[in-house]
């Protein structure tokens, strides 16, 4: 089988770090969340490859072995919009699919809001459409020890993680973040202290795959991380009234304790979230978590391979 081929990528103001694997006209580009790197879609981007795609995973500016930015407090989602359209422009592909889990998929249907012309399809797995801005996390709805409320602290998550080495922390938030409870800690307690140390790994992610993803963490650190998303998701992205009018699948583990945030599975279940993206098919797995695509490798595939080629580009 081919191998998975590296390159870093000048876009804007940084290199990025770039995987990619498959061959043709057809591209599809994965757009990772936290604590994510470009190596949570290594059997996605195999199996759109195997289907006759191009496949190009990432790391954000910040994440892993992309640069760091020169002003990482300053970064905000317009910043992985830009990096999207112009890592495109720079690897010559006038139009893609974008495939965005968790926070990833914000950029994903940003930029199909902003240049629609680019995009053949948006996939999304554990987040719908959801606008940066002040609405986006209600706070008040949310109990004051809920994960991001703790992480949009300045220096409250540095404390927290810096007890630890990178690989333990990665370790945790995988275990915390395959449970179907939101993650909360007591007012005694940080998000770390809420997974025990002989609590094992989720089956379906390896000691190897830890150890992949702690050593891109090791070399990026969070400082980004807890930037982009946590930091500045509460700030405005200028749009007005959005729409993705390219077709679109959301995939959604039923077990995902995002499900759980308040009014997020009404907004999915009643349609709401088709005032934005009309186009949208909405599949709900049972059995899937947060990391679904890792979960449910083969599922995930076949739901992924069939949009791809039931769009006509």
């Amino acid at each position: 089988m081919e191998k998975i081929k590296h390159s870093h990528v000048a876009v804007r103001d940084v290199k990025l770090h770039v995987a990619e694997i498959g061959e043709g006209p057809k591209v599809v580009v994965f757009l990772h969340g936290f604590p994510e790197i470009w190596y949570t879609w290594r059997h996605q981007m195999i199996g759109v490859a195997d289907a006759g795609y191009r496949a190009i995973a990432f790391d954000f500016r910040g994440y892993g072995l992309s640069d760091q930015p020169l002003d990482p407090e300053k970064g905000s989602f317009a910043d992985l919009v830009e990096d999207v359209v112009s890592l495109l422009d720079a690897l010559g592909i006038a139009k893609a699919f974008l495939v965005g889990k968790d926070f990833g998929a914000l950029p994903a249907y940003l930029v199909a809001a902003v240049k629609p012309e680019r995009i053949c399809g948006v996939i999304t797995l554990g987040i719908p459409f959801m606008l940066p801005g002040p609405s986006i996390i209600p706070t008040h709805l949310f109990p004051r020890g809920f994960y991001v409320l703790r992480w949009q602290e300045p220096g409250r998550a540095e404390a927290d993680f810096g007890r630890l080495d990178v690989k333990t922390v990665i370790r945790n938030i995988y275990i915390l973040f395959s449970k179907s409870e939101v993650p909360v800690a007591g007012d005694d307690q940080e998000i770390m202290d809420l997974v025990d140390e002989s609590t094992p790994l989720p089956p379906w992610f390896s000691e190897e795959d830890l150890a992949a993803y702690a050593s891109l963490y090791e070399k990026s650190g969070f400082r980004f991380a807890l930037q982009v998303p946590y930091r500045s998701m509460g700030k405005e992205y200028a749009i007005a009234d959005p729409k993705v009018t390219a077709p679109a699948l959301l995939i959604m583990g039923e077990k995902d304790y995002v499900l759980k945030f308040p009014g997020m599975e009404d907004y999915i279940r009643t349609g709401q979230v088709k005032h934005f993206v009309p186009n949208l098919d909405v599949t709900f797995m049972p059995e899937g978590s947060h990391f679904v695509h890792e979960q449910l490798p083969e599922q995930v595939n076949s739901l992924v391979v069939d949009f791809l080629n039931k769009q006509n580009i």
